[in-house]
Order: C-alpha cells, then sequence, then structure tokens
C-alpha cells in the first residue's frame, strides 16, 4: 500500500481511508484501490520477479497462438501472440525505458521498451497502457492490458536485437 501511495503522491492515510481498509498490512494482489484525486492508472512496481535482471520473462501467461514467421495476410508474424483472458495485466518482459506507447498501425496500442544493450521488446494488441514514453520500468513492471479481437483475446510480443526481429521463444523461459 506504501508503494502505491507513493506512486501516486497520495498520503497513506488518505488511501487507508478512502477504502475502509482495516489493516493496511494485508492487502492482496488483484484487491481494487481507489486513489483519491488519480486521473489516470500508473503503474506500481511491487518487486522484481525470479529470474536474473538480464533475462527475459513471459509478458503474460498463456498459451501461443501464432508464432514467430507465420502467415499473418501478406506479412509475416515478426513476434508471438499469447492467448490471455481480457483485460489480463502484461508485464515488462525486462528492465528497461519505455521509448514508445500509444497506437501503432497494425499492432494497436503498443508499447516498445529499449533495454540499453541492443534489444528492445514490443508489446501490441493491448486495451489499456499504464505507462509512458520516458518512463523507467522494472522486470515484471504492469505496462498495459491485453485486448480481445473478435472471439480471441491476446497480447502480440516481439524481441528485436538491433532493430531485426528474432523468435521470443529462443530467449524465454
Amino acid at each position: 500500500l506504501w508503494r502505491i501511495a507513493r506512486t501516486y503522491g497520495v498520503s497513506l492515510d488518505v488511501i487507508i481511508k478512502a477504502n475502509n481498509i482495516p489493516n493496511a498490512a494485508i492487502i492482496e494482489q488483484d484487491q481494487l484501490i481507489f486513489i483519491p484525486g488519480a486521473k489516470e492508472v500508473l503503474a506500481v512496481v511491487v518487486e522484481k520477479r525470479n529470474g536474473k535482471p538480464d533475462e527475459f520473462m513471459w509478458p503474460v501467461k498463456g498459451r501461443v497462438v501464432s508464432y514467430f514467421k507465420d502467415a499473418k495476410g501478406l506479412s509475416f508474424n515478426k513476434g508471438i501472440d499469447i492467448a490471455a483472458a481480457q483485460g489480463e495485466v502484461v508485464a515488462a518482459s525486462r528492465d528497461g525505458k519505455v521509448i514508445f506507447a500509444d497506437y501503432l498501425s497494425g499492432y494497436g496500442y503498443s508499447v516498445i521498451v529499449d533495454h540499453r544493450d541492443g534489444f528492445y521488446t514490443v508489446y501490441g494488441h493491448q486495451s489499456v497502457l499504464m505507462v509512458k514514453p520516458g518512463q523507467e520500468i522494472a522486470k515484471g513492471a504492469p505496462i498495459g492490458q491485453v485486448a480481445k479481437s473478435g472471439r480471441l483475446s491476446f497480447v502480440h510480443f516481439e524481441i528485436r536485437k538491433n532493430e531485426e526481429s528474432n523468435n521470443p521463444l529462443y530467449f524465454l523461459p
């Protein structure tokens, strides 16, 4: 709860009173918290997930429904598409700096993260973006939510090294 208060610049007591929280030490994952005065959703970094900082992690739990270089109309998939529940939180695959967070033609609402070692990750097909360009993010930090298209909800995920698309499955645990 302290990290939420710090992220939004609101005192801990204001959040506790606004939400009638009897014990501020016990906050459950996915618990809805009202933040007085908040105008947008911000990413609150709780902790880094297991693994080394330079290792990639899956941005969302789900099954791969389209693989690297699968045909997509007249072009080929430059990453993988991971099916997940609509609204599921998409997490940063590694520490880095957000260099793009907006609508991208062919990708929908997307986030691109620079990992400062020649690697970039692209997270496409999101319904909500939780980060802004220039923002530093930690591995595992929430960056958006999975969007639904027709009957399928999924996130598109790419790993690029020096601007060249690579098969993400070569890098993911």
